[in-house]
């Protein structure tokens, strides 16, 4: 692994949550207070926004609060280190917490969006672009598009939604070319994110699947690694170490 890795000049690694659970991440499913109530195929939808915006807006803050908390572990900076030792290494990942960016990693395809992001809930001409959005988020005191003063939504893919076709156009064009695609703390359940692993197969990588458990993809890639991110990405970085400078 380590040496396919020396050798590239291509790297895909697509990441899910997996990647993050080492930084204490909270999962999707809070278990606090008002949320054990609501179910979040019931909140994080286009509808659940329109019905009542102040209670969606109150999740996401609850859910941003814990993920203050949080802070890249060894799996986010190993990536970051390679994104900057590779011109050719795209990160692209399923997870909205921002980890990879606070770790160093640039231009990191978001499949899903971000948790610290808004956009013009009415999609105006000019609020359509994502903005950053740091402030600390209450019911009462709802964000607005700076553009056409309507509500601001948060800048996640909701239920029922598609994926933003660039940036999906951007990752799926990543795989095909890859010489090796890494598919790192993903259960390869959701599509399309989960397409990417057979197209980086038809194009030819070198497919690593690193997760605790097998996946639907563990018999399809060439090797599958069984351990936590945060523990199998240093040991690999340490083998390259090892093994001399790189040489793609």
């Amino acid at each position: 692994m380590a040496d396919r890795l020396r050798r590239a000049a291509r790297i895909t690694v697509l990441t899910g949550a997996g990647v993050s659970a080492a930084s204490g991440v909270p999962t999707f499913r809070g278990r606090d207070g008002l949320w054990r109530q609501h179910r979040p195929e019931d909140l994080a939808t286009p509808e659940a926004f329109a019905r009542d915006p102040a209670l969606v807006w109150a999740w996401y803050g609850w859910r941003r609060e814990r993920l203050r908390a949080c802070v890249p572990n060894a799996a986010h900076t190993v990536l970051a280190a390679w994104a900057g030792r590779w011109a050719g290494m795209t990160i692209v990942t399923q997870n909205v917490d921002g980890l990879h960016e606070r770790a160093g990693a640039p231009d990191v395809l978001r499949l899903h969006g971000s948790l610290w992001h808004v956009r013009c809930a009415d999609a105006c001409r000019t609020g359509k672009a994502p903005r950053p959005f740091d402030d600390v988020l209450a019911p009462e005191v709802l964000p607005r598009c700076p553009s056409c003063g309507a509500l601001a939504r948060p800048d996640v893919v909701w239920f029922g939604e598609p994926l933003d076709a660039r940036v999906l156009d951007r990752a799926a064009n990543a795989a095909a070319r890859s010489d090796v695609f890494l598919a790192v703390g993903t259960s390869a359940v959701v599509f399309p994110a989960a397409g990417l692993i057979p197209l980086a197969r038809q194009g030819g990588a070198f497919v690593v699947e690193v997760n605790p458990d097998g996946t639907a993809f563990s018999d399809e890639v060439d090797v599958a690694i069984r351990g936590g991110a945060e523990t199998v990405l240093p040991r690999i970085e340490q083998a390259m170490a090892a093994a001399g400078p790189c040489r793609p």
